[in-house]
């Protein structure tokens, strides 16, 4: 829904390099961004090496810290206001299946007005396993009352088409974050977007 990866990637750099001295390079910090912020922590550091109070703390810190780095910057991806419309005005329930906690989404929806166009939402809290397991698409399909091969994920990382494909769902690819070629191996993709303007859109709504 926003480009915001790359403020991320950033935050995310300045605290492992800067603040928790990890030594990694910038495409290094690319590949770990994904998943529960503890889960990475746990994966650049290894499980238990830091503790639980220092997890937690760098946690909150690094969203702290996006959100005010992005604030200024906080937009929808271009046109796709115009397609919450059409799918709202055609029936077609929508649900948020993100990584993000609700600390973050709540950011999102709330300061672009966007919350009432979706029925289910399933954040890093609702589920116990992250992405490319599929439990938080499942768990928004279920919510929405709906099977998941009818449903259709919007995605712009790898690890969130590996979950769809787990989760028996098509998935429309948008390329803010990773080339089109990145996501060549997952035959669940129907097509790869830079942006909600592309013709193809409208033949989602037939």
């Amino acid at each position: 829904m926003i480009n915001d990866m790359g403020f991320h990637l950033e935050v995310w750099d300045k605290i492992l390099n800067e603040d928790l001295k990890a030594g990694l390079t910038l495409d290094q910090v690319k590949q770990q961004m994904y998943g529960k912020n503890h889960e990475l922590l746990d994966r650049v550091f290894g499980k238990g090496t830091l503790s639980e109070e220092i997890i937690e703390l760098y946690s909150q810190r690094k969203e702290e810290l996006y959100q005010e780095l992005y604030r200024p910057h906080l937009a929808l991806i271009p046109d796709l206001g115009a397609f919450f419309d059409q799918a709202d005005q055609s029936g077609i329930a929508m649900a948020i299946g993100s990584a993000a906690n609700r600390f973050n989404i709540d950011f999102v929806l709330d300061s672009l007005n966007i919350r009432s166009y979706f029925k289910a939402i399933v954040g890093a809290e609702d589920v116990m396993k992250s992405k490319p397991n599929p439990e938080v698409f499942l768990k928004g399909a279920e919510l929405l009352g709906v099977e998941p091969e009818s449903c259709i994920v919007f995605e712009d990382v790898p690890k969130g088409a590996e979950a769809a494909l787990n989760a028996g769902m098509k998935v429309v690819i948008i390329t803010t974050t990773h080339t089109a070629e990145e996501f060549d191996h997952y035959p669940n993709v129907l097509f790869c977007i830079s942006d909600y303007n592309d013709p193809r859109l409208t033949e989602l709504f037939c």
